[in-house]
């Protein structure tokens, strides 16, 4: 659909990165009066919240741009898979993991640029219990240090996940996972299992390099048990994405799969809570238009 002279409903939650995204919104503003680009600022309560705005933006021919985190954007985008009215993003978050894959400048000047050239890609959206994301499902190990850093008031930045992981391992006991994919089954005894429709997640962790967000797959990556000094020497690989060459190290495709796990981890997605386990998931293919560049970085 074309874009050009559609008004921008901006998403800001005021909460985001210890309002990180306020301090942006004034910079944002001035770029796009620069550009003569018509706009107009709602401040979100919440995700329920922000979803309902982005959906009456869309209803009244609106263009909604979420000016937040990958908390946000994952449910407003999810809300918004099958709508012709793409999505746009300004980065105002603690990861903006998906802001990051989609190659979206984390500058108001570079994000802004981005929307008013109006290139839109089609990208995936995944459902877990019928609850839809935009980047990566994490159960076990992973969802656990998700729940410390979301918890953590104290830390900003990207060092919170560091915390958040070495706080979790302290405690941490192997679950054993099954992951059913059709008739087959996977067991086994480790820390995590993500399933993911993106590449990062955690600030810039790349724990599935090769996941496409276009390709109609998740990319299924499992970590089996081993001790955990062999697993913390390993965490700095995730961010280049080389710890998928380690043995304990699974990754396979499916388009739908199962999960279960020994004891009940909470599931994690776009850095919130999202829903329980058994969790069902699968791929909503190309179901969502975003406002990004051609192609990614």
């Amino acid at each position: 659909m074309a874009i050009e002279g559609m008004p921008l409903t901006l998403l800001v939650n005021p909460h985001s990165a210890h309002g990180r995204t306020l301090k942006l919104l004034p910079k944002v503003e001035q770029e796009l009066d620069e550009r003569r680009i018509p706009f107009r600022v709602e401040r979100t309560k919440g995700l329920e919240d922000g979803v309902e705005r982005a959906l009456h933006a869309v209803e009244v021919g609106e263009l909604p741009v979420v000016c937040s985190g990958d908390g946000l954007v994952g449910a407003v985008g999810g809300a918004m898979a099958g709508a012709e009215t793409p999505l746009g993003i300004v980065p105002g978050g603690r990861g903006n993991d998906l802001a990051r894959v989609l190659g979206i400048p984390d500058d108001p000047a570079g994000a802004v640029a981005v929307l008013a050239a109006g290139e839109t890609r089609q990208i995936d959206v995944g459902e877990a219990n019928g609850k839809r994301f935009l980047g990566i499902v994490s159960v076990g190990f992973d969802s656990e240090a998700n729940r410390v850093a979301n918890e953590t008031s104290f830390m900003r930045g990207n060092l919170v996940y560091a915390y958040a992981a070495v706080r979790t391992l302290l405690a941490w006991k192997p679950g054993r996972f099954t992951i059913r994919v059709g008739e087959e089954r996977y067991r086994f005894t480790g820390y995590s299992v993500s399933v993911a429709n993106s590449r990062a997640f955690g600030g810039g962790m790349y724990i599935a390099p090769d996941a496409e967000l276009d390709d109609g797959e998740f990319d299924i990556v499992t970590v089996g048990e081993g001790g955990k000094l062999r697993f913390v020497g390993n965490l700095p690989k995730v961010f280049k994405g080389t710890h998928v060459e380690e043995e304990q190290v699974r990754v396979f495709r499916a388009p739908h799969l199962e999960l279960t796990a020994s004891r009940p981890f909470p599931v994690y997605a776009d850095g919130e809570h999202l829903t329980e386990l058994p969790a069902s998931l699968r791929i909503l293919p190309r179901a969502l238009n975003v406002l990004a560049p051609a192609t990614g970085p």
